[in-house]
């Protein structure tokens, strides 16, 4: 018998997120003694007006046998698994200043075995005294002492281990001068002899002028502004219900739903039994959707949901996680199974079923992130803790609603079957349907496990998706002529499965086929090198766990325009695979400013920035491509 402190549930959602928290920080052994890096910062004078420019110095000062990750580290192939943390350099925003590029140190190649390989290779490090320089522009409008907050995130290693990363915050204060003053030059000039000089003029400020009061985003092929003040801040709340809400839409979650309106049906004769269940639900998927918010408060690294998936083992723990409540809904757990699998009985008329359900439903729906939900906690995770989780928790009220009005209001319900073998049978195809679902998380969860990001995907675990949906479709069929009369209903349910497998069947081949695009891999250097012939660069971010990724690739980009486009004379196709971890993949998609997936990005000669889109149609991509060609050869043709 279970008694209540036993009650598992909060240990349940704590152990699945944990594993994302442990894996993100990468601990290893810790340092002892002398730190093996010290981090400083100075800036090129003391004493700043409006309008002037001014260069802070980041020193890392190595201890000697000690270096740290650069900015943008390549991991060699020979080195599976090994996650490197890049080197990071975030300015806090202002209303005072703007802040352009930051040159970053020379990169000293070393031998090293971090992999555990047992064959050193050459690998690229700061070691030493290595400086970064951020170049600062005190706005025209700036009054009083100008401070400048940075935050440094950096990991050190030697030639065996990586330590736990390290987060520094440094201050540099620019007292504002009175007129007749003058500014002090630094005490230490050599320190700036590095620094080019010629990067203040093209310096970009990165800080935007409304000081993080304005959301920006790019959806619908249109630039959107809202801001985050008053009614502005009431909107963002409600694009966030909005973008929970239709969550329960996604192609993950609407196989439960089902599931959780029968549930529901069973106490609709007890309204307040039914909207006691329907609150345990909803608690439960907004406590997920808190729990997001909360590692994106506490976790530097971490600023978009779709991280948790770049995590194999989170990924690989989800699919179990589903595969073993997929069990109970063929009544497997009348046999004799472990005490602690019971309570993620999707059926069970519990308060940690319910709990797990409402978990379990908003884990599915993580794949999809809705556009406008996206660019939500984007922008929640660079504002105060407060409300970074009212953003996360109106997601979480969002997805909840459906379920809620319909505990509120049982007689909704009415017509749904509580009971009897035609119920069994639901809950029997749609455990299938789930298994289906189970399948797709462990395959994309043992992908980036078994290839490198620039290899081809591992895409076979489709066709076990699709036999399982076709075991479901046919079990429908099976189901409906044993337990229904009606010649219609046998009718509709027989058309429907054949939807489902024809559907089922077209999705699994595009989704396997080899893309018509001839992309490449993306690295530095193969980036590095197309440019520097001239060409546009199409760069593709995606992951095999997308599925709004993978709809945009076939919609769009495998139109045969398109097609012909990027496999064209002048062009290179580059995808970053975001699978599992992907470090250059991952900086690249830092250096956009931006956090989750979707994207295609388009650079070239003909720009001076890169055209980034998160939706796009093919007459967005065709001028985006040919905006981006050298202007002789745009006036020429391709």
């Amino acid at each position: 018998m279970r008694t209540p402190s036993s009650h598992p549930v909060p240990a349940a959602l704590v152990a699945l997120l944990a594993v994302a928290y442990l894996i993100l920080m990468s601990p290893t052994a810790r340092g002892q003694g002398q730190p093996p890096v010290e981090v400083s910062a100075q800036a090129d004078r003391t004493g700043v007006r409006p309008g002037d420019q001014f260069v802070i110095a980041v020193i890392f000062d190595h201890a000697e046998g000690w270096h740290i990750h650069t900015n943008s580290p390549v991991v060699p192939p020979t080195w599976r698994g090994f996650i490197a943390i890049p080197t990071e350099i975030e300015v806090a925003e202002s209303s005072q200043y703007t802040v352009g590029p930051i040159q970053w140190p020379p990169v000293h190649e070393m031998p090293l075995d971090l992999g555990g390989t047992g064959k050193p290779v050459k690998y690229g490090v700061f070691e030493g005294q290595a400086v970064a320089y951020v170049p600062v522009t005190v706005k025209p409008g700036a009054s009083g002492p100008v401070t400048v907050s940075l935050e440094v995130r950096y990991q050190a290693c030697n030639d065996r281990t990586c330590v736990f990363p390290e987060t520094a915050t440094l201050t540099i204060e620019q007292p504002m001068l009175k007129p007749g003053e003058t500014t002090t030059p630094t005490a230490a000039p050599e320190l700036f002899a590095a620094f080019d000089i010629a990067s203040l003029a093209a310096a970009a400020p990165k800080v935007a002028t409304d000081n993080g009061r304005v959301i920006h985003f790019k959806e619908f092929g249109l630039d959107w502004k809202i801001s985050t003040q008053g009614l502005g801040l009431a909107v963002l709340v409600v694009l966030s219900l909005l973008g929970g809400f239709v969550l329960n839409f996604t192609p993950c979650v609407l196989p439960v739903i089902p599931l959780k309106i029968m549930g529901l049906a069973q106490h609709a004769g007890n309204p307040r039994r039914a909207l006691f269940m329907g609150a345990v639900m909803s608690v439960g998927v907004v406590a997920f959707w808190l729990a997001i918010g909360v590692l994106m408060v506490t976790l530097t690294q971490f600023k978009a949901i779709s991280q948790l998936f770049q995590i194999p083992a989170f990924t690989i723990g989800v699919g179990v996680f589903i595969l073993v409540m997929a069990v109970g809904m063929f009544g497997l757990f009348s046999v004799r199974l472990p005490q602690f699998v019971y309570f993620l009985d999707p059926k069970s008329d519990t308060v940690s079923g319910g709990f797990l359900f409402g978990v379990m439903t908003a884990v599915l729906a993580t794949p999809c992130t809705a556009p406008f939900m996206g660019t939500a906690s984007a922008w929640a995770v660079k504002q105060p803790p407060s409300l970074t989780l009212a953003v996360f928790a109106s997601i979480g009220v969002g997805m909840a609603l459906p379920y809620v009005v319909l505990a509120a209001y049982p007689k909704l319900l009415s017509r749904v079957p509580r009971s009897g073998p035609g119920s069994d049978a639901v809950k029997q195809v749609l455990g299938l349907v789930m298994v289906a679902v189970a399948v797709f998380f462990l395959g994309t969860g043992l992908d980036p496990l078994a290839r490198l990001p620039v290899d081809e995907p591992i895409r076979w675990f489709w066709w076990v998706v699709f036999a399982f949906t076709v075991l479901a479709a046919a079990w429908m069929i099976v189901s409906v002529v044993r337990f229904s009369r009606s010649t219609p209903l046998r009718g509709v349910v027989t058309v429907f499965a054949a939807c489902l497998v024809a559907g089922g069947l077209l999705v699994t081949i595009r989704f396997t086929e080899r893309s018509p695009i001839h992309w490449k891999g993306y690295t530095p250097e193969r980036f590095d090198a197309a440019l520097a012939e001239g060409k546009v660069v199409v760069i593709d971010f995606t992951a095999e766990w997308c599925l709004n990724c993978k709809t945009l690739e076939n919609t769009v980009l495998h139109q045969p325009e398109i097609v012909a486009l990027l496999n064209g004379p002048g062009v290179a196709a580059l995808k970053v695979d975001l699978t599992g971890k992907n470090p250059a993949g991952q900086a690249k998609l830092r250096e956009l400013n931006w956090v989750g997936i979707p994207l295609l990005a388009v650079f070239g000669p003909g720009r001076s920035a890169p055209v980034t889109y998160d939706w796009y149609t093919p007459d967005m991509v065709l001028a985006a491509v040919e905006g981006a060609r050298p202007k002789t050869a745009s006036a020429e043709g391709p």
